[in-house]
């Protein structure tokens, strides 16, 4: 089996030894904590990396240490950018989990919820709650769950829309089919989400500041609707993880040792759709996470869905809220959008795994 796993001719294969592996599990947890701190401590006013550290020890149950800093500033750390940069760890570990079940799924490298068209699901489900909540008052859009379950069903409904058009229908299709539906499914999606913001005026301006990623006006509330989805989706895929390995060898030989293949595959694509959706849902279209971060997690930990998943939700996590810091600190006092610093950031590592793709995908 592992000789198998080794052939898989859709993903770089680069074998580490497993204490290799542990060492790079402990340093995406180091990663977090570093985005942690850092997050918390840069912004307009400065705070001492130190103490902030000593601030968030202080919110263990039973410690009790002098971080040095005045109320104000513990104000500033527990109630405007710890909820921020707590929702961007969530948010990025989603993104980058979803990227790696997904790249699993459909044996593709260049899968990802941006271009299988998933994000461009959620972002149209949540337009159409946007600009009937608009049309309504705010009656329908101000529900608390009527935005995540908008996400889920257009991501779903999306990804289903990929499947068909670049999978279903025959094994000789090249893995370039899917996302060649991706893309296409995305554009479909994305024409009628504008032509929904011309028919709406009304909507245009929050429309457009949700659908270029935003964490700026995260805070507690929004932690606590995204967190049961991150611990659920996290759940599902990690229990699962080592599902992907089987499946990587063909549905035949996956079949032969025991799995069913597609209750498996539907059962990861509902839970990496479910992630998806309550990260777009959350902090909006945040593009190539789910590139970025597993790829590169492939290159350094190796090539088993066993490392790659859960490194993949540390490092996306600690990736983002670095992020998130380089966009409200580049261009201070004004915030770059984070959305762009991803694509900035993922339009040429996309080039570069797409070279190094080319024999796969032809």
């Amino acid at each position: 089996m592992h000789q198998a796993l080794a052939r898989d001719p859709s993903l770089p294969v680069v074998a580490r030894p497993a204490g290799l592996r542990k060492r790079w599990l402990a340093v995406g947890v180091l990663a977090v904590f570093v985005a942690l701190v850092a997050g918390v401590s840069l912004g307009p006013v400065s705070l001492p990396p130190g103490s902030v550290a000593i601030e968030l020890l202080n919110l263990l149950p039973g410690v009790r240490l002098d971080s040095g800093l005045t109320e104000r500033e513990i104000a500033i750390v527990t109630e405007l950018r710890l909820p921020r940069v707590v929702l961007g760890l969530l948010v990025g570990g989603l993104l980058a989990l979803a990227g790696g079940a997904y790249q699993g799924v459909f044996r593709n490298p260049l899968a990802d919820p941006y271009l299988l068209g998933v994000a461009a699901g959620a972002g149209l489900a949540v337009t159409v709650v946007l600009t009937l909540g608009t049309a309504t008052g705010g009656a329908l859009s101000g529900l608390p769950l009527t935005i995540p379950l908008a996400a889920f069903v257009g991501s779903l409904g999306a990804v289903a829309m990929t499947y068909l058009l670049g999978v279903a229908g025959g094994r000789s299709r090249s893995p370039a089919t899917l996302i060649l539906a991706g893309v296409a499914v995305s554009a479909f999606l994305s024409a009628g989400q504008t032509y929904l913001l011309q028919r709406n005026a009304d909507s245009i301006q929050e429309v457009y500041s949700w659908l270029l990623g935003r964490l700026a006006t995260a805070g507690w509330h929004d932690v606590r609707l995204v967190l049961p989805y991150f611990l659920l989706t996290s759940l599902v895929i990690l229990l699962h993880r080592r599902e992907l390995d089987v499946l990587s060898v063909g549905d035949d030989e996956a079949a032969g040792l025991g799995l069913h293949p597609q209750r498996s595959r539907y059962l990861l694509i509902a839970a990496a759709s479910l992630g998806t959706a309550a990260a777009v849902s959350a902090s909006g279209l945040i593009g190539f996470v789910g590139i970025i971060v597993p790829h590169t997690v492939r290159l350094l930990a190796g090539s088993s869905y066993r490392v790659i998943l859960p490194l993949s939700l540390l490092f996306g996590g600690a990736f983002l809220a670095l992020t998130d810091v380089a966009a409200r600190t580049a261009a201070a006092p004004q915030e770059i959008p984070i959305g762009v610093v991803t694509a900035l950031l993922g339009g040429p590592f996309f080039v570069l795994i797409l070279r190094t793709a080319r024999r796969v995908l032809t």
